[in-house]
């Protein structure tokens, strides 16, 4: 850990994957709340690996991958939305289909590339120490388009996350601001690709929140400390990686479902706990009411 904050210091590769880490926490905290109060994580995967096709295609017609990512995504979230929306009955299957077929489809592009595509391994499987400059930028942007969307649209989210049904009848177009959402969560994705990569997107999407919602129930609360969690999470697991020169993405993820499962764990004692204390609370008054009447 020492070794990594000297080296902070001195190396900008590693000042520019902090950066990174720290512009994909945003989007994280608050799309991923949204995605675990909504549970919609198999949604949100099916979105994250139908990415690869558009980044196969980008690069096989000489864009840059993360423009293909973006547009694929998008594309994949109204399809899916859409899908949930009039489809309900074949949804699992329709989305498992859309998501094999996008992962099929970026296989081809890549074999169809000329030599070794790295860089793309690197979008597979995350490489938070390749971030570049552009990619920064382009993450920033995204960055601040979420947070623009979320605070004008924060009200109508809520109504469609907790009572489709209520909302509706509030005359709030649910179809409109489920589908807004769902793009929401493919921008998420896209940021979320350079650090953990499209096999893990969805562990750090979800679990911050996750572990957030063990402790606190107002959605803003939960976007709050799933963001701070997120950065030191990433940060950590950065700093945990670099020296033994293991891959940054695995380990983040590694340390996050770590945290997740002792939180949860500590959560289940917790309430157990609570559980005895409230039975044994209800028998002492029940004997306490015995002994009156005596």
């Amino acid at each position: 850990m020492e070794d990594f904050f000297t080296a902070l210091a001195e190396h900008n590769f590693l000042q520019t994957a902090v950066a990174a880490a720290l512009l994909a926490s945003i989007g994280c905290g608050l799309m991923g709340t949204y995605v675990v109060v909504k549970r919609i994580s198999f949604l949100a995967g099916g979105i994250a690996h139908s990415v690869l096709g558009g980044m196969g295609a980008a690069v096989y017609l000489g864009f840059d991958p993360l423009h293909g990512a973006l547009l694929a995504a998008i594309s994949a979230a109204l399809l899916i939305g859409w899908m949930r929306l009039n489809w309900q009955t074949q949804e699992d299957t329709l989305i498992s289909a859309l998501w094999a077929i996008g992962m099929a489809a970026g296989v081809l592009f890549i074999a169809k590339v000329p030599g070794y595509q790295a860089d793309l391994m690197g979008y597979l499987f995350g490489n938070i120490l390749l971030v570049s400059y552009e990619s920064l930028w382009f993450m920033l942007t995204l960055d601040i388009l979420l947070l623009i969307v979320v605070g004008a649209y924060h009200h109508q989210f809520l109504a469609v996350v907790f009572d489709e049904e209520f909302a509706h009848l509030r005359g709030i177009p649910v179809g409109f601001y489920y589908l807004l959402l769902l793009v929401l969560v493919a921008v998420t994705v896209v940021l979320l690709i350079r650090i953990v990569g499209l096999i893990l997107v969805l562990a750090l999407l979800t679990l911050p929140a996750a572990v957030a919602g063990h402790y606190v129930h107002s959605l803003g609360r939960i976007m709050l400390i799933a963001t701070l969690l997120g950065i030191l999470l990433s940060i950590s697991g950065l700093a945990l990686s670099y020296g033994p020169d293991l891959p940054a993405g695995p380990t983040i993820i590694l340390l996050a479902g770590a945290v997740y499962v002792v939180s949860a764990l500590f959560m289940r004692a917790a309430n157990r706990r609570r559980a005895a204390l409230a039975a044994a609370s209800r028998g002492a008054r029940r004997r306490e009411t015995v002994d009156d009447k005596v």
